[in-house]
């Protein structure tokens, strides 16, 4: 069974500890705290809680393996960004709250690579910042508007600076490049090697894990299982997206699925054409999401949005392996450095993340209910999952922090559509950002397209 998981991805693949699931929950337990969710999410709440609390009596359900679903197959980028603009967090709150929110995503960026060394996970962390290369005007504008609206925000140069195509092709030696984003709160990790670590330190805090356990229903005091139910005063909801699959929540975010690819190891010699020798992580400006990184072994992994909405929220491992999807980013990849022409490609993934309907992360805690959950990351989630399994857990206890009046905190997103409409609007929007993508490439112009995206996601 463990070498099924290794299937999972390159990160499972190359983590080198056992993947032999725990045991499943023996029957019925009373605890304090209850998770639903062996992920980033659930596992940094956890260990939060016990920090805050060594008394507490506090119990994970995973329905597979810690690390199975988001938390072990994304980009392993921690990134200094939310899926909704620091712009339109001000709108709705502050500015000041709206830059206390961002710089607290920023110490979480950091606060993973100063705790992975303490409980000595070796994740492979690496702070190099990212880069995002505009290669037509129209990606070029949008760096700028990116760039120019942040500072008018209150961000520094320090943080996010706009970078002209020399410097920005000194960082990543990317074809076509017209100038650059460099973000720095961001670090390039293995996430599987994160995720596994971070579940053994909880384990040695005294956290219970119990893996091989489906959730099947969530009630005030109660997680109802396939193997019996654990009570508890608080109960966390941390199943990101999967969440769809849980009765009652279907409509809480939307799982949409990201798929990635592993190159074989890449010599020095291309190593030296290509750059990233700090390690940032790197992207273009396009509206379909990319990312890459240089991996600590010598390998590219890459990914990308553009898998379809499947009807229903239904999750299936068919949409991970989507030949066209995968032959799409590899090709980007190539355009971006021909010299991987011949690069062989060692590994194939994917799965679904969760996308809330106004792109904002949500920290909830219902002190009546007990009822607390966090999540709608849209694919962000390595570094907010941090600051929301922290805040989460300050919650909880009733401590009054920098980090519990975030405008993230009691913000509630609207549910999606029902279906058809849900399946619709997403796959209508998706059809438009490659559409936008190709008429940039074609034009070299931000077109109307591109601005409906971008006024969409607002």
């Amino acid at each position: 069974m463990s070498e099924n998981y290794r299937k999972l991805s390159f990160w499972h693949d190359t983590f080198p500890g056992d993947l032999t699931p725990r045991s499943p929950l023996p029957g019925d337990r009373n605890v304090d705290i209850a998770i639903i969710g062996g992920g980033f999410t659930g596992l940094w709440t956890a260990w939060h809680l016990s920090s805050l609390d060594a008394s507490l009596r506090i119990a994970i359900v995973e329905k597979d393996i810690i690390g199975f679903g988001a938390s072990g197959r994304n980009g392993g980028w921690a990134l200094g960004e939310f899926g909704v603009s620091p712009m339109d967090i001000a709108k709705a709150s502050s500015t000041d709250a709206a830059l206390r929110q961002m710089r607290a995503l920023y110490k979480a960026v950091d606060d993973i690579g100063r705790i992975a060394k303490d409980e000595d996970i070796d994740c492979h962390y690496a702070k190099g910042g990212s880069i995002a290369w505009a290669r037509n005007q129209g990606q070029l504008d949008r760096i700028r508007s990116f760039v120019e609206s942040r500072h008018r925000l209150g961000l520094t140069e320090e943080e996010v600076r706009f970078v002209g195509p020399d410097e920005a092709r000194a960082i990543g030696n990317a074809t076509d490049v017209l100038g650059g984003r460099f973000l720095a709160p961001v670090a390039a990790l293995h996430p599987t090697r994160l995720v596994r670590g971070l579940a053994d330190a909880c384990e040695r805090r005294g956290v219970s894990i119990y893996e091989q356990t489906s959730c099947l229903s969530i009630r005030s005091g109660q997680i109802l299982t396939d193997r019996g139910s654990l009570h508890a005063e608080v109960i966390v909801r941390a199943t990101e997206g999967y969440t769809s699959q849980i009765r009652r929540h279907r409509r809480v975010v939307a799982p949409i699925y990201s798929l990635m690819f592993a190159t074989e190891p890449i010599s020095e010699e291309v190593w030296a054409e290509i750059g990233l020798s700090d390690r940032p992580t790197f992207s273009d400006a396009r509206l379909m999401t990319i990312y890459g990184q240089r991996t600590a072994d010598g390998r590219i992994a890459f990914g990308g949005r553009g898998a379809p909405y499947v009807f229903g929220s239904k999750l299936n491992s068919e949409t991970e392996q989507l030949p066209d999807v995968h032959k799409t980013n590899i090709a980007t990849l190539k355009s971006l450095f021909p010299i991987l022409t011949d690069t062989k490609i060692t590994h194939r993934w994917g799965g679904p993340l969760g996308i809330s309907r106004d792109w904002w992360p949500s920290v909830l805690f219902d002190k009546s209910s007990g009822l607390a959950s966090a999540g709608g990351y849209v694919g962000d989630g390595v570094a907010t999952s941090k600051l929301s399994g922290q805040t989460l857990a300050e919650l909880i206890v009733g401590e009054e922090t920098e980090r519990t009046d975030l405008p993230i905190v009691g913000h509630r997103s609207r549910r999606w559509a029902p279906e058809p409409f849900r399946w619709f609007m997403l796959n209508a929007g998706l059809r438009l950002a490659i559409s936008a993508d190709n008429a940039e490439a074609r034009t070299g112009e931000l077109t109307w397209r591109g601005h409906v995206i971008e006024s969409l996601r607002k």
